[in-house]
């Protein structure tokens, strides 16, 4: 998963790492020439007395440190320059696919994991193409490089590498297997820590209305132990990465020395000689160490490069139309119609909707009531296309939903759903969402006919006014009429509101209705409510039960002949209130 991700988001950065690696290995072959001619300065200058001979090579290797530092500094900034347009890049395309998501995915993922997996999980995969670009691509080279360039020294005394680099390879190996599963568990309880940390900042005034502090803060702890836990004993085996490492590095110089001054006493080697074979197994150990490093991350990096492929991959269960098939004009003006619409979520028993037959007309109020968990909001959402049937058809002006130019259903249908969302900015911004050209004059008209614009005229700013993310810093009634403005703002030919008067009082509510008839005169408007008083005036009353249509009409014929509906009514009205 790791090398298809790298591959596919790589690829358009192939001449930044030709030239890295061009660099790369020219700094490496700078650094293992260093050894070669500091070991001639000592064998040929220092050990017979020519200051000359010293000045001229140490100008030379002057030089090549220059090169060296220069081709390194190039590396670096390519490499960091890479590995962070690398993580721009997978971060779009991860906001891009979670943004086509309809919200049985987004439901699926959960949004504190797609949030990891946006941040965390892309940096991770991040630092380690950083890493590699700084490190991987000069280990190599430096390990092979040294091997041989220490083969050419003294033969005898490279059979230490030959009994080094095995055994690291052998521990590094072991200890890399190991530390994969930790960090997977480790990724999956980050989205545990998330989750929870989400709920409660969501969730502080219920946790305080309810005095479940302590709750709650045993809760996170647990989440957050548990965290711990695992990158505690995810360190613990890194941690034993480099005494292990370490000591065979010390060993294997210990061996080296030993034997050199065997081979110098013999006449086999100079001094010179050894101390260039020194720093060739320093480089060579340098080289694995490095390598090492970068390896401690490649688990993390492929357990992240897993869970952001199979967000990649996952393909949204609501399909836009392909441009040149899709429906850009409407003929009709707000006509929909459900015909024989089921729907069911993956896995689940029993559909949420079945065989549901619903028609709303220009100039028409239609209602939509039911029991909790009957599926109107359900219904509701096959319009938009936040879901798609599984079976049946919605249509609006007569075009399936699923042929018609997103951009066309977005100016065509207007939804207030059943929680509303400000975003964070000020009235005016979220107001003008969904269409940026509205002037301030359209604005406080649809403020006044949702009843918000005397309370928007009080805050400091008015239209300016700041509103906090979520807009939590307004009451849920005003929350709801600014949502109810935004739609209004937008003029769309169908209005759907999702029980969007639950949180107003029984007066504002009667006035937002009447502000609403006149205002949506000519538009169709559907309406979801569980309030009776909110929809016994509708055109058409359609009565849902467990996702079937049990009843349609006005309220007193409902009221005669239907006894779900009637049920419905007599609980929150008396009998001479409903009639």
């Amino acid at each position: 998963m790791l090398i298809r991700l790298l591959r596919a988001h790589l690829s358009p950065y192939k001449k930044p790492i030709g030239l890295l690696v061009l660099l790369q290995f020219l700094q490496t072959c700078a650094s293992l020439y260093l050894p070669t001619l500091n070991a001639d300065i000592i064998d040929n200058g220092v050990v017979e007395g020519d200051t000359g001979y010293i000045l001229t090579f140490g100008a030379l290797m002057l030089g090549v440190t220059v090169v060296q530092v220069v081709c390194n500094t190039g590396a670096v900034f390519y490499g960091a320059r890479t590995s962070a347009a690398l993580g721009r890049d997978v971060r779009a395309a991860v906001f891009d696919r979670v943004q086509s998501f309809s919200a049985r995915e987004v439901g699926q993922f959960g949004a504190p994991s797609l949030i990891t997996r946006t941040t965390n999980d892309v940096q991770q995969v991040q630092m380690l193409v950083l890493l590699a670009f700084t490190l991987m691509v000069s280990a190599p080279i430096m390990c092979v490089g040294g091997v041989v360039m220490a083969l050419g020294l003294d033969v005898p005394l490279s059979g230490v590498l030959l009994a080094v680099l095995p055994v690291m390879a052998i521990v590094l190996t072991l200890i890399i297997r190991r530390m994969r599963p930790l960090f997977r568990s480790m990724q999956v309880k980050l989205d545990t820590v998330n989750r929870v940390l989400r709920e409660q900042i969501t969730g502080n005034r219920v946790i305080r209305a309810f005095v479940r502090d302590d709750f709650e803060k045993g809760r996170f702890g647990e989440a957050n132990w548990d965290l711990t836990e695992t990158s505690l004993a995810t360190g613990r085996i890194m941690a034993l990465m480099f005494p292990f490492v370490m000591t065979i590095v010390n060993v294997a110089s210990i061996a080296v020395v030993w034997f050199g001054a065997h081979r110098i006493n013999s006449g086999g080697m100079q001094i010179g000689d050894l101390t260039a074979f020194l720093a060739y197994l320093m480089q060579i150990v340098m080289s694995v160490m490095m390598a090492t490093f970068m390896f401690m991350q490649v688990p993390r990096a492929e357990v992240c490069a897993e869970r952001i492929q199979e967000v990649l991959a996952t393909e949204s269960s609501v399909v836009p139309p392909a441009p040149e098939t899709s429906v850009r004009e409407l003929l009709q003006r707000g006509h929909l119609e459900i015909r024989g619409a089921d729907f069911g979520y993956p896995g689940a028993e029993e559909p949420v909707l079945r065989a549901v037959d619903l028609v709303a007309r220009p100039g028409e109020t239609t209602a939509i009531i039911g029991s909790t968990g009957s599926g109107k909001s359900t219904l509701l959402g096959l319009v938009p296309r936040l879901y798609d049937t599984t079976s049946g058809a919605v249509l609006v002006d007569g075009e399936d939903v699923r042929e018609i130019d997103p951009e066309l259903m977005a100016r065509t249908v207007g939804l207030v759903p059943q929680k509303p969302y400000l975003f964070s900015g000020t009235v005016a911004s979220n107001l003008r969402y969904g269409r940026p050209d509205a002037t301030d004059e359209e604005l406080w008209h649809a403020l006044g006919v949702a009843q918000a614009r005397e309370f928007v005229a009080a805050l400091e700013g008015g239209l300016n006014a700041p509103i906090t993310q979520g807009g939590t810093n307004v009451s849920g009634g005003q929350r709801q009429r600014l949502a109810i403005a935004r739609t209004l703002v937008q003029r769309p030919e169908i209005y759907l509101f999702d029980d969007s008067f639950s949180a107003l009082d029984y007066a504002t509510d009667a006035a937002l209705r009447r502000a609403l008839g006149d205002e949506t005169a000519e538009s169709t408007v559907v309406i979801v409510a569980q309030r009776v008083s909110t929809i016994r005036d509708a055109d058409r009353i359609v009565v849902l039960d467990e996702g079937r249509v049990v009843g349609s009409g006005r309220h007193h014929e409902l009221m005669a002949d239907n006894e779900t509906y009637r049920e419905i009514v007599l609980s929150q009205l008396t009998e001479a209130e409903a009639a």
